[in-house]
């Protein structure tokens, strides 16, 4: 585990990984996951071996709390992604919980949010 760890610190999957590998991966950390939630106290503390030494000792809270921020900021990026593949937006088909507004609206909004950063 701690050769995958270290292997996959930067969280990209590398060209020759195929997508087998990085769901067998996925499969190992959740069931690490989970055996570390029912054994591990919340003030138990560890250690991420990629982050700084002045702060790469944590509590099992820490790292959870981290983890939710993080999941929390990529699941926009998730979105993104999945709107570029099919350009569908919202919730789902019968129910886009999206605002009332002309039908090229959001692919208008999207092509202004990336070409704001290629702009600047």
């Amino acid at each position: 585990m701690a050769e995958d760890a270290e292997a996959n610190a930067d969280m990209w999957a590398g060209a020759e990984e195929t997508s087998t590998q990085i769901v067998a991966l996925y499969r190992r950390v959740w069931a690490h996951s989970e055996v570390t939630l029912e054994t591990v106290p919340l003030d138990g503390a560890g250690r991420v071996v990629w982050w700084p030494a002045d702060r790469n000792t944590v509590t099992l809270h820490r790292i959870l709390i981290h983890l939710i921020s993080e999941t929390h900021r990529h699941a926009g990026h998730a979105d993104i992604v999945r709107e570029l593949i099919d350009g569908a937006v919202g919730l789902r088909v019968d129910n886009d919980n999206l605002p009332p507004v002309g039908p090229d609206w959001w692919a208008g909004y999207r092509d202004r949010l990336e070409h704001t950063p290629r702009d600047a």
